[in-house]
């Protein structure tokens, strides 16, 4: 094939050339690049002229490689390596130039594990203003939608929209916390637990939300009595009152100086979860979120599963990290 001197090796070209290796067909490699088989056979022939080549024997079914096909193969796979490492490499170089970065958390985070956080990202973000508030879940998500926050992390959105990027944290099982020598070793515990108060969250917060409809699907009805909005409130009640609550071992942990006047204890009835991830407008701060997400899950796992495994060692596998999205589940019964 002559050359033409005009003509030019794209990135885009090297990219179609790749992928009509691996679906093995023009048509095929045009649907997995969302193109026309036209669109794909032309930018085939752009390659081939600008190498002075051909690349594909057209005539063999399947589409087969020539020897210059398989020999520029191994460059095109190199080249698109150095491509990928080149935009991860400026990806970082912008993110280490960033100004402002303003993270929301949930309370259960807020006195272990979100200072080493901070530390972390100060590392990675050296003249980076980091900026952290405590919220609630739906207060968090809020933010990030109305741009006031850049992270946050909150309980899993239901139907999450298009705009949101989500990394999953952590799966936990919801457990009873109550006063001192409340349950008796005789009885029935469902029984005991509707002769003293329930201390619940208000309705206005998902996880309140999430209680309260456990309870409905199980026909368990307590009086209602006291409702807070924080987690060492709830923990105070029960610990000041012969009364008991549904939580988290997280909301537990973020409590500490109540731990001594409450027992935790697995549900008496069948129990349900809730999963935390932190989320971040789509495509906006590159790899960070993701890096955020990683530094969590350590974070998760030195502060909060290892306390658990001494202070509850019958939660088991119970509370654990989530790698990615394939991870999540449906929270429920």
């Amino acid at each position: 094939m002559a050359k033409n001197g005009d003509s030019r090796i794209t990135l885009r070209a090297i990219e179609v050339f790749v992928a009509v290796i691996e679906a093995g067909s023009i048509a095929t490699g045009a649907r997995r690049l969302a193109a026309s088989p036209s669109t794909v056979s032309q930018q085939i022939s752009n390659l081939e002229t600008a190498l002075g080549a051909r690349l594909f024997d057209r005539a063999a079914r399947p589409l087969t490689l020539t020897p210059a096909g398989f020999a520029f193969q191994r460059r095109a796979l190199r080249i698109l390596d150095e491509a990928s490492r080149a935009k991860t490499e400026l990806a970082e170089l912008e993110l280490t130039s960033l100004p402002r970065l303003r993270l929301a958390v949930i309370e259960d985070f807020d006195s272990d594990v979100t200072p080493e956080l901070l530390i972390r990202l100060a590392g990675l973000l050296p003249s980076c203003n980091l900026i952290c508030h405590a919220g609630h879940s739906h207060e968090n998500v809020a933010a990030l939608e109305a741009r006031r926050e850049d992270l946050v992390v909150a309980t899993e959105i239901d139907s999450a929209p298009d705009w949101i990027e989500q990394h999953p944290l952590m799966r936990e099982p919801f457990v009873l916390v109550t006063s001192k020598g409340l349950l008796r070793d005789r009885g029935e515990p469902r029984e005991q637990l509707l002769a003293a108060p329930m201390v619940r969250y208000t309705a206005t917060q998902i996880i309140g939300q999430q209680i309260e409809a456990h309870l409905r699907r199980l026909r368990f009805a307590p009086p209602q009595r006291f409702e807070f909005d924080s987690n060492a409130s709830v923990m105070a009640m029960v610990a000041k009152s012969e009364a008991w609550a549904i939580m988290t071992p997280l909301g537990y942990l973020s409590a500490p100086r109540f731990h001594s006047a409450v027992e935790i204890r697995p549900l008496p009835f069948k129990g349900f979860t809730r999963s935390l991830s932190l989320y971040a407008r789509r495509g906006v701060l590159g790899a960070l979120p993701a890096r955020a997400a990683g530094l969590l899950r350590d974070l998760i796992a030195e502060h909060a599963i290892a306390r658990l495994a001494t202070v509850a060692p019958w939660l088991g596998d119970g509370v654990r990290l989530l790698d990615d999205a394939s991870d999540i589940e449906a929270d429920g019964p």
